[in-house]
């Protein structure tokens, strides 16, 4: 076998292996518990609406992909396709409101419409709604 052939060959078996590697790391990652985390931003569901409606491009590069806390009352609690709860939090707004969206915590079968809450989330843009993923109830008063 010639030797170009034999490089290629192992390149193409490195690249492989390091495909299964990636993969399986990627399918076990377990999700950040933002419970215990400090998060870059304590605001309010409506104050949040409201920069995002007024200024979408400033709030994305202030509030994406960092970590919020943010109180505000219950409008909705839904349960979504993969087993996750998205809980809606009023803002005053026509337009939108702020999602959350819950992967396992057991604190959400307790929420009902009309709570005021405390919930910390990476932000993750504006869609009309303020999205917020990888949520945790930090307070429900």
């Amino acid at each position: 076998m010639k030797p170009i052939y034999k490089i290629a060959l192992f390149f193409v078996f490195f690249m492989a292996l390091a495909g299964i590697f990636t993969g399986l790391y990627l399918f076990n990652l377990q999700h950040k518990d933002l419970k215990n985390v400090k998060p870059d931003f304590v605001i309010t569901a409506v104050v949040l609406q409201k920069e995002f409606e007024s200024d979408e491009a400033t709030a994305n590069s202030r509030y994406v992909k960092k970590i919020l806390e943010v109180s505000g009352t219950i409008e909705t609690v839904k349960t979504g396709e993969d087993k996750s709860t998205n809980v809606a939090l009023k803002t005053g707004s026509v337009l939108g409101s702020v999602i959350c969206t819950f992967q396992s915590d057991p604190e959400t079968s307790k929420l009902r419409v009309g709570d005021s809450i405390a919930i910390r989330g990476e932000c993750s843009g504006y869609l009309t709604d303020v999205l917020l993923n990888n949520c945790s109830v930090i307070e429900k008063k």
